[in-house]
């Protein structure tokens, strides 16, 4: 892994580092938290207090829950129901320093399906994160984490012929310098991500080879920033990235950039966001022609009034196929949702999306539509209940079509926190 180096050095740079002068310039050009969203506000009397100790501080969590899923298989016909209980303990340890900071977390999600008990699987993260801060308007911060996942049934790249679910884990590092001065903020950025997934069997029996999904992707880059106003910054960024997978699958190895210019804002008390556009372009081996085009990625929070929050988001990006006889797609996606917080402790929301997923090489698109809505009811400090529902239809085209299907789920959940 090209980077663990790297980020294990900036993790004992953060144990190490003197203590200086604090990175959070309240007279920064760059500050985007005159609003605050329903999700971020604070909750005094519904928050966890946590447990102490010495300069760090212990929050404990434990979530739960029973879901309903009517197609767990996200298959078009023949549609299996189940109920599913997962178990999902957590546990932060965050310090409490005035300067710089560190964190260690760790989760595990136990997942039962009360009548087929071969998707039954645990998953779980480790990970820490820290943070140095240097002289005003300077810092550096950088995470790593293991992870053991799970992938969905439903996602484009599931293999709809595995007898089981599709395993496998994932490491990600990442390093992050930020420099500011006057009106300019520049921001360099280096991520490794290494996949590793497990070989399965069809509901035949026959072995399905994923191991030629094994591959490390590294990513580099930069930002710069202008600010025109306190409210108000125009920026450039570049990233690069190199992809290589393990195994000799032909073709597959490549390397990519994407430029894009852009603007981050925050206009009086009404809405706050960063929006870019831009050229990407990925480059594989002699098999498989480039893949290039427009590139997006926005967010956008409206506040029509201090006790609701609208999000949208929106972006286009070049992302990796296991499609036979393709190198990738070009995945745009779309959402819309709505907090809104009825009491001090019920939080309603809302969510709907579309996405479009346009293969390379071969003649598949697929379409996805999905809606969901939650409530999310704090009893106190400690014990906190969600209801919730969410829909995903996906429709898939071509000569060489993938998975078609609607899947529905209803989710209830206690969470326990301290």
């Amino acid at each position: 892994m090209k980077f663990l180096s790297s980020a294990a050095v900036a993790a004992v740079l953060v144990l190490a580092a003197p203590c200086v002068v604090s990175a959070q310039d309240l007279g920064s050009n760059f500050k985007r938290d005159r609003n605050v969203s329903v999700r971020e506000r604070p909750r005094p009397d519904y928050e966890a207090i946590g447990i102490k100790t010495g300069g760090f501080t212990l929050y404990p969590r434990l979530t739960v829950a029973a879901e309903f899923n009517d197609n767990i298989y996200a298959q078009a016909t023949n549609e299996e129901n189940d109920v599913i209980w997962r178990v999902k303990p957590e546990a932060a340890l965050r310090s409490n320093w005035s300067r710089h900071a560190l964190n260690l977390f760790g989760s595990a999600s136990i997942n039962r399906y009360s009548d087929f008990d071969t998707e039954n699987t645990e998953e779980y993260t480790i990970g820490a994160s820290g943070r140095i801060d240097l002289v005003r308007g300077s810092n550096i911060s950088g995470a790593l984490q293991y992870q053991k996942l799970t992938e969905p049934r439903t996602s484009p790249t599931a293999p709809p012929a595995s007898a089981t679910p599709i395993e496998y884990s994932l490491v990600t590092g990442n390093l992050t310098g930020v420099k500011e001065f006057n009106r300019v903020r520049l921001t360099g950025r280096l991520i490794d991500k290494d996949y590793n997934y497990d070989n399965s069997t069809t509901i035949g029996g026959a072995f399905l080879l994923q191991d030629d999904r094994d591959r490390n992707e590294f990513y580099y880059g930069g930002k710069v920033e202008y600010a025109l106003s306190p409210d108000t910054a125009l920026f450039f960024s570049a990233l690069g990235n190199n992809k290589n997978y393990d195994l000799a699958t032909a073709g597959r190895d490549s390397d990519g950039y994407t430029f894009t210019v852009g603007a981050n804002f925050e206009l009086s008390q009404v809405i706050r966001g960063e929006i870019e556009g831009g050229y990407m372009k990925q480059s594989y081996d002699a098999n498989y022609a480039d893949v290039s085009g427009f590139s997006a990625l926005a967010k956008v929070e409206w506040f029509p009034t201090q006790l609701t929050t609208v999000t949208f988001n929106g972006s286009r990006t070049i992302e990796e196929s296991v499609a036979a006889g393709s190198q990738g797609y070009i995945s745009n996606n779309v959402s819309a949702a709505i907090d809104h917080e009825l009491l001090r402790n019920v939080l309603l929301s809302a969510q709907a999306s579309y996405g479009k997923d346009v293969y390379q090489t071969i003649d598949r698109d697929d379409k996805r539509t999905g809606a969901g809505a939650s409530v999310t009811y704090l009893l106190n400090r400690n014990v906190g209940l969600v209801l919730g529902y969410t829909y995903l239809k996906q429709k898939s085209q071509g000569t060489q079509p993938g998975s078609s299907f609607d899947d529905n789920k209803v989710t209830a959940s206690v969470a326990l926190q301290f």
